[in-house]
């Protein structure tokens, strides 16, 4: 394949500028930030998870709670329907009256331990209350960083995609007159071997970074200027330049 000499060195600079935009492009996809969110997006889901279950843990206990209120609200209604009914004289039978005092003290017991079991759940569900506090707490902080991660992120890829953009429009101008069975060859071996053209400077391929024999290079100082060289090591593109030993 032949091409004018200064179209062949176009190569290089679009190479220098294929291997800025990889750098931008990887840049872009390994942001800080973008692994900082996928461990803060694990650890707000976690939180999450803990104050559903406190939620429900609290739910639960308000449900007890108010079941518990009201047993002992019923014994207490109980209790003073009995008391109410010796303190009217209504029930005059010494045995009735017997019986129902001996309810009564049941009854006061009875209350007894359901006024403990009531202030159990009461403590309880404030324990519960304040984990509840302290996960939605946690959550809220996680959003906090989220939302601070993702300004920072995103102010981040704004710039590196505003240099991309630039370095890409480059990319277009520097290709401008190079030749498109050149531009091909050019273009699958940069898809290959991510540098598809190098400079040779003191007998080494800018490509492959490896000094050629003196074998090698007799063969190439051989080749008309306008020859497209391939390194016979790597097969990449060869540009001469003025540095290049031959």
């Amino acid at each position: 394949m032949k091409a004018d000499p200064a179209i062949q060195a176009q190569l290089l600079d679009v190479a220098d500028l294929d291997a800025r935009i990889s750098q931008l492009t990887h840049q872009l996809k390994t942001l800080p930030e973008i692994a900082e969110l996928a461990t803060l997006a694990a650890e707000e889901s976690e939180r999450t998870n803990r104050m559903r279950d406190a939620k429900i843990r609290v739910d639960d206990l308000t449900k007890e709670q108010k079941k518990a209120d009201a047993d002992v609200e019923q014994v207490k209604a109980r209790r003073e329907r009995d008391r109410s009914r010796l303190e009217q004289g209504l029930i005059t039978d010494p045995k009735q009256i017997q019986a129902m005092s001996h309810e009564l003290e049941s009854l006061e017991r009875r209350i007894g331990v359901l006024e403990d079991e009531e202030l159990e759940v009461m403590e309880m569900l404030e324990a519960a209350q304040m984990e509840l506090t302290k996960a939605e707490a946690a959550v809220g902080e996680s959003v906090e960083q989220r939302e601070v991660l993702e300004a920072r992120r995103l102010e981040k890829s704004v710039s590196v995609e505003r240099e991309l953009d630039g370095a890409q429009r480059r990319r277009a101008e520097a290709v401008v007159g190079v030749d498109a069975p050149l531009l091909a060859l050019y273009d699958r071996l940069h898809a290959s071997r991510g540098i598809g053209a190098g400079a040779l400077r003191a007998r080494t391929c800018g490509g492959c970074q490896l000094t050629l024999n003196p074998g090698d290079l007799a063969e190439l100082a051989k080749a008309p200027l306008d020859e497209v060289l391939r390194c016979p090591e790597c097969e990449r593109i060869l540009v001469r330049t003025s540095e290049s030993g031959i």
